[in-house]
């Protein structure tokens, strides 16, 4: 090391001082020598304080606050973070949609500010603070309680970390109890029936003819591939679209099968493929398959097939969380009569917060009703129309030679 002519006449201060060993007294020496310079001028940081003296400057404090993540930042990095228990008014999927009165009013916040959304499910309301104050989420969507230490509340009942006070300032500029209503009904009407477009056609076209509806070729041809009844496939179709092949949802389910645009996606379909009514009902028939094999532990195909039924309306995962909670509590997970009970009971905070639930909340009671519905439609189809394929039989499909059980 240098040591300029200045400090130099420290030396043998130093010296003298480890002779005695009284080391403790040579600290301010050493002080002395570490903010010398060439020049005899103290050392100095990069943010301009002396050495020894060191403060460290107000972006780095900042940080260290966990302000990083404040309204510039989220706009810079186009992501808000939303930390959200489920439930009915908080967040749930539906149908591969994601609803709840929280999500949505978040969702129209982000939007507001230019960026996307992202959701953190949490397990309950110490897990969301804490996952706020760490700096793992922006804001928290949901009715706190009161006299929370940590945060600012905002938005009503909302909560940002403490110190992000420009985010909570932007939050309660844009939040209104009128804005809340206004949304809370734009979620009835998307729940109901009004929001899908379509024309309501007769569900039998001709009971005298035995003929069920203008497509029941197309069912014919592609029931095997579900290994289910034609007419149970038709008693679907009427219950998601009453036959308009030009039907869709506020969700984007399209076509005679109503699917999703990214199950349709996924199995093969173009977005200008999905209105055509055989390609819609071929490709609903392969997720049916997808779905028959992922609850093939149901060995009784009768049973099998409501289950199939609950997962093409609600989704297989919630289905499953139902099917635990039934093995929980001491039923049988594949009979469908005990299993549809725990299907409604995830419409209550009691069984949607069990550990054993990994999905949440449910619309239970629209699925439970989706299934018996469709039942009774077929039952009502098994006294029109004869089973088996009747007419046409050029339209059966042929094996195929490899992997696929039948070539379309």
């Amino acid at each position: 090391m240098l040591i300029s002519k200045k400090c130099s006449t420290f030396v043998p201060v130093i010296i003298y001082f480890m002779w005695t060993k009284h080391l403790f007294l040579l600290l301010p020496f050493l002080a002395s020598i570490l903010g010398c310079t060439n020049n005899g001028q103290a050392e100095t940081t990069p943010w301009g304080t002396p050495v020894g003296k060191e403060t460290l400057p107000k972006e780095v404090v900042d940080s260290t606050l966990g302000d990083a993540f404040r309204l510039g930042d989220i706009q810079s990095n186009g992501e808000l973070i939303m930390l959200t228990l489920t439930g009915p008014d908080t967040y749930y999927d539906h149908r591969g949609y994601k609803m709840g009165l929280q999500y949505m009013l978040c969702e129209k916040f982000a939007q507001s500010i230019g960026v996307s959304l992202r959701v953190d499910v949490c397990k309950d309301v110490d897990e969301m603070v804490q996952k706020l104050v760490a700096g793992d989420g922006d804001v928290i969507a949901y009715p706190l309680p009161e006299n929370i230490q940590g945060i600012t509340y905002c938005a009503s009942s909302w909560g940002v970390k403490e110190g992000n006070q420009e985010l909570a300032d932007t939050l309660n500029h844009w939040y209104s109890p009128q804005l809340a209503s206004k949304v809370k009904e734009e979620e009835a009407f998307l729940l109901s029936t009004r929001s899908i477009s379509r024309h309501e056609y007769a569900s039998v076209l001709n009971q005298k003819g035995g003929i069920i509806s203008h497509y029941d070729d197309y069912f014919r041809r592609y029931a095997p591939l579900a290994r289910w009844d034609w007419r149970l496939l038709a008693a679907q179709c009427y219950q998601e679209s009453t036959f308009d092949p030009h039907a869709q949802s506020f969700a984007g389910a399209c076509g005679l099968m109503q699917l999703m645009p990214q199950t349709a996606s996924d199995l093969g379909l173009s977005p200008e493929q999905v209105w055509e009514p055989e390609k819609n009902i071929a490709a609903a028939a392969r997720y049916i398959h997808q779905l028959n094999y992922h609850f093939r532990d149901i060995r009784n195909s009768n049973e099998r097939t409501k289950f199939v039924l609950a997962a093409y309306n609600g989704g297989m995962f919630h289905v499953r969380d139902a099917m635990s909670l039934t093995e929980k509590n001491g039923g049988n997970p594949h009979i469908w009569s005990e299993v549809s009970e725990y299907v409604l009971k995830l419409e209550t905070p009691e069984f949607y917060n069990d550990s054993i639930v990994k999905y949440g909340y449910m619309r239970g009671s629209e699925t439970a009703g989706y299934v018996a519905r469709i039942q009774s439609i077929y039952s009502k189809y098994r006294g029109v129309a004869k089973p088996g394929n009747s007419h046409g039989s050029s339209s059966q499909p042929k094996k195929a030679k490899r992997n696929n059980k039948y070539r379309v």
